[in-house]
C-alpha cells in the first residue's frame, strides 16, 4: 500500500477511535457553536496544558490567526514577494512566537511537492498566513494598533488604495480570516533562528521565483459537532506522542476554531469547514516522512509495531465515530519563516 494511502487510512481509523469529525451544525441539544468553541486562555502558556474550562474543554495554550489566500494562477512568485517586502515589525511585539507563509501541495511519491492551486473556490485557499502568539490579547492588541496597519498599508489612503488594487491583480476573492486556539502545544527550540531586521524578514524576492521552502506543514482536518467537542479533546490529551523525540520535528497544535472571533473579513463557521485541524511542523518534507514511514507514527495512531504484535491478538473494534465525513489531510510548504529561542 502506498504511505500517502496508508496515512490516510490510518487518519480515518484515528477519527473513528476518537480523534474524529463532523460538520459544524445545530446539535439536537440546542448548543451554541459559538459558546462550545471558545474559551479563555490557559494561565501556563510555557507547556501543553490538560485544564479544562467549565465547559469541559481544554483551555488553550497559544492563539493562533491565519488568512487564506486564493492566488490566481501563475500568481504565486508575485504574492510572496509581497510578503516578502512588506513593512512589518511582527517579531518585535509582545507575545509573538512564530510566523510562516505556507503554500499548499500535494505529495509526490518520489517524496518531492508540487503546487497545489486547488479548485479555486474553496474557503481554504492555496496559500495561508500563519502566526502564533501566546494569548488572544496579544493578538488583539496587534490587530489594533499601528504595527498592523503598517503591514497593510494602511498607514495613508494612498498606500491602502495601492496595496488593495495590487491584492485584486493577484488574487481572486477576498481574504478569509480564521482564528483558533491552540491546543495541546508541543514545541522545540529552533536549531537557528531567522534573521530578521526591524521585526520582518530580509530576504530576496524577484515575482518571478516562489521563495525557498523552509519547513514542511502537515494538517488534518476535523469536522466535529459540538456535543462530541469534549470527547474529541480528551481522546487526543490522552494519546502517546513521542513527536518531540522525532528527528527534524519543529511544533504540533491542535487548532480548535474559534467561533467567536470577530472583525473584519471573518466569516461564520459553515458547515463545510473543519472545526478542528491538527498542524504539524517539520524541518522539511523527508522528517515528515521518516515519522510517518516510523514506530512513533504507528504508536500515535494505534497500530502495533510488527515486533509488538501478535498473531493471535485480535484487533479491538473502534468507539463509534464522532465525525460525519472523513478527515481531510492537506499539506504546505513554509516559507519567511519567523521564530524565537523558546520555539512555537
Amino acid at each position: 500500500m502506498k504511505p500517502l494511502n496508508l496515512f490516510i487510512i490510518l487518519s480515518a481509523a484515528l477519527s473513528c477511535s476518537g480523534f474524529s469529525s463532523v460538520p459544524l451544525v445545530q446539535s439536537n441539544a440546542g448548543a451554541s457553536i459559538t459558546s462550545l468553541f471558545s474559551t479563555t486562555d490557559s494561565k501556563d502558556i510555557s507547556t501543553a496544558t490538560t485544564s479544562t474550562t467549565d465547559k469541559g474543554l481544554l483551555k488553550r495554550d497559544r492563539y493562533i490567526a491565519t488568512n487564506r489566500f486564493t492566488v490566481r494562477p501563475g500568481k504565486g512568485a508575485k504574492f510572496e514577494k509581497r510578503w516578502a517586502t512588506r513593512k512589518s515589525r511582527l517579531a518585535t511585539l509582545d507575545g509573538f512566537r512564530y510566523f510562516h507563509l505556507m503554500r499548499r501541495v500535494a505529495l509526490e511519491e518520489d517524496g518531492t511537492n508540487t503546487y497545489d492551486e486547488g479548485s479555486g473556490d474553496s474557503l481554504q485557499g492555496n496559500y495561508v498566513s500563519f502566526t502564533v502568539w501566546d494569548k488572544k490579547s496579544d493578538f488583539s492588541a496587534w490587530r489594533s494598533g499601528d504595527a498592523f496597519k503598517e503591514a497593510h498599508g494602511g498607514t495613508s489612503i494612498g498606500a491602502f488604495v495601492s496595496t488593495m488594487v495590487s491584492s485584486a491583480m493577484v488574487l481572486k476573492g477576498a481574504p478569509r480570516p480564521a482564528f483558533f486556539d491552540g491546543l495541546l502545544v508541543q514545541s522545540k527550540p529552533p536549531e537557528k533562528l531567522a534573521q530578521t531586521v526591524d521585526g520582518w524578514r530580509n530576504v530576496e524576492a524577484d515575482g518571478i521565483n516562489t521563495l525557498p521552502t523552509e519547513c514542511f506543514v502537515a494538517c488534518n482536518q476535523f469536522f466535529v459537532t459540538p456535543e462530541n467537542a469534549q470527547a474529541f479533546e480528551q481522546r487526543w490529551a490522552k494519546r502517546e506522542s513521542q513527536l518531540k523525540d522525532c528527528d527534524g520535528f519543529v511544533a504540533f497544535s491542535m487548532m480548535r476554531r474559534d467561533a467567536s472571533a470577530k472583525g473584519h473579513g471573518v466569516i461564520p463557521l459553515s458547515s463545510g469547514e473543519p472545526s478542528y485541524t491538527s498542524c504539524t511542523i517539520w524541518r522539511d518534507r523527508r522528517a515528515f516522512d521518516n515519522w510517518r514511514n516510523g514506530s512513533a507514527f504507528s504508536k500515535a495512531h494505534g497500530k502495533p509495531n510488527d515486533a509488538e504484535s501478535k498473531d493471535d491478538e485480535k484487533p479491538k473494534a473502534p468507539p463509534q465515530p464522532l465525525w460525519s465525513q472523513p478527515p481531510e489531510p492537506v499539506f504546505y510548504e513554509g516559507t519567511l519563516v519567523i521564530n524565537n529561542s523558546e520555539g512555537a
